[in-house]
């Protein structure tokens, strides 16, 4: 079963239980995918489209968590973190902090780069090899600590 499915499935169930917080996230979820199945033209959504999809809607909960927090909203930053919850179900797991950094310090051998000016090649080695394993913002601050301000 495909995660475009899955949400599906799950929507239903949710309506059934009356899990409102749930089915509203689901139904975000849902939107997006459709939305990129109309922008796309064709007739369902491919798992790594859904996963990239995830990833970029998570990251505006993580955003809006964050303004809301920096506003004082803290009404709205229990409704992102309910519907982040339920995005993050459909996303494989990210790596832990050490597998990052063993991935950061492969990558900045592989890339040959000497300062954090040259983070752009250790991204694009790191996330070419592990795309969807880690999270940029991790991945972000490990190259900073382990690469010269320079």
């Amino acid at each position: 079963m495909s995660i475009f499915d899955d949400v599906s499935a799950h929507m239903k169930d949710a309506m059934k239980s009356g899990d409102k917080a749930r089915l509203a996230g689901l139904r975000n979820i849902r939107a997006a995918f459709i939305e990129a199945i109309k922008v796309d033209g064709s007739a369902t959504l491919a798992d790594e489209a859904a996963e990239t999809i995830l990833r970029r809607l998570a990251k505006q909960r993580r955003e809006s968590i964050d303004a809301y927090e920096a506003g004082g909203r803290t009404d709205l930053v229990a409704e992102e973190k309910a519907e982040l919850v339920v995005i993050e179900a459909y996303l494989p797991a990210q790596a832990d902090e050490a597998t990052v950094r063993g991935w950061v310090s492969e990558a900045i051998a592989a890339s040959g780069a000497t300062s954090v000016k040259e983070m752009g090649k250790v991204m694009a080695a790191l996330m070419g090899a592990h795309k969807g394993e880690v999270d940029g913002k991790v991945a972000n601050r490990i190259i900073r600590e382990l690469l010269p301000a320079g």
